[in-house]
């Protein structure tokens, strides 16, 4: 047989046209298991610099935050000493306050001597006064004297009390 021949087959052409859609189909695949090659490679590298990014990223955020915590922190102790501050501040009285306390508190020795009814009234004078300010540096009456300034400095009425009877 010669090569003729053996072409002029039916078996050979099936057979040599499966083995032609083979190799197309092999080439094929060939192709396209080297392109997903390349894509799994991109999509590595895409997945590494996302990774990078989102690590940069963690690690801006984390920073941002320990300096804000430590802000919050100098903050915190800077309004604790300020508030200590003013505390110690409005407790000091200033060297005229002191000239007229000890002025008034000459005055009222001087009164008590002289005058025998002036000792009872003045010490309830003083604690009216002393429940009047009381109440003005705390709660809603401080808040209604910063909103309404004239509110609160006006002396209340003194009524006084009758003397109980002895027998």
């Amino acid at each position: 047989m010669n090569f003729q021949e053996i072409i002029q087959q039916p078996f050979i052409w099936g057979f040599l046209l499966g083995l032609l859609i083979a190799v197309f189909i092999l080439k094929n695949a060939l192709t396209a298991k080297r392109g997903m090659r390349r894509e799994i490679k991109n999509l590595e590298k895409e997945q590494r610099e996302l990774q990078s990014h989102l690590n940069i990223q963690m690690k801006i955020t984390a920073s941002g935050s320990d300096s804000m915590t430590k802000e919050i922190d100098s903050l915190k102790s800077q309004n604790e000493n300020l508030r200590i501050n003013l505390a110690t501040l409005q407790a000091k009285p200033e060297k005229s306050e002191q000239r007229q306390f000890r002025i008034q508190e000459m005055a009222v020795r001087t009164m008590r001597e002289q005058a025998p009814g002036f000792a009872g009234a003045w010490e309830k004078a003083v604690r009216d006064a002393e429940a009047e300010i009381e109440l003005a540096e705390s709660g809603f009456t401080k808040l209604m004297r910063k909103v309404i300034p004239g509110l609160g400095h006006s002396p209340k009425p003194a009524i006084e009390e009758a003397p109980p009877e002895t027998l």
